[in-house]
């Protein structure tokens, strides 16, 4: 069974930063492409970023230049490194994996909240 479990979401204050992790576990393969999406309330779910071959990244606008993912293919983990949070950051994060196969699976969300 294929399990993904975020972690290292919480409460930061405007300008902060945070790091989240994903772990994949359970037998998974063919993993094309990592992702981070995030659903404000009352907000359709977005793509936050996603990283492809271990080099190839995508990021939607908003989050350029503030946000980093990477990844570590051998140990089946996603990482998003969030800089200078802005309040309307906050949302909860899932990452996703999407195999060669076009089978995603999905985390069960981590709550980002950026407040003072």
């Amino acid at each position: 069974q294929v399990q993904l479990v975020e972690s290292g979401g919480g409460l930061v204050q405007p300008g902060g930063s945070l790091g989240l992790s994903c772990a994949a576990s359970g037998s998974i393969f063919g993993i094309y492409v990592m992702g981070w999406y995030r659903q404000a309330p009352g907000k359709q779910r977005e793509l936050v970023a996603s990283i492809s071959g271990g080099v190839r990244t995508t990021y939607v606008d908003s989050v350029k230049g503030r946000f980093t993912i990477s990844r570590d293919s051998a140990k089946n983990l996603v990482f998003l490194q969030m800089n200078s949070l802005k309040p309307e950051d906050t949302a909860v994060y899932y990452c996703k994996i999407t195999t060669m196969y076009n089978t995603d699976y999905w985390g069960q969300g981590t709550q980002v909240t950026v407040s003072s």
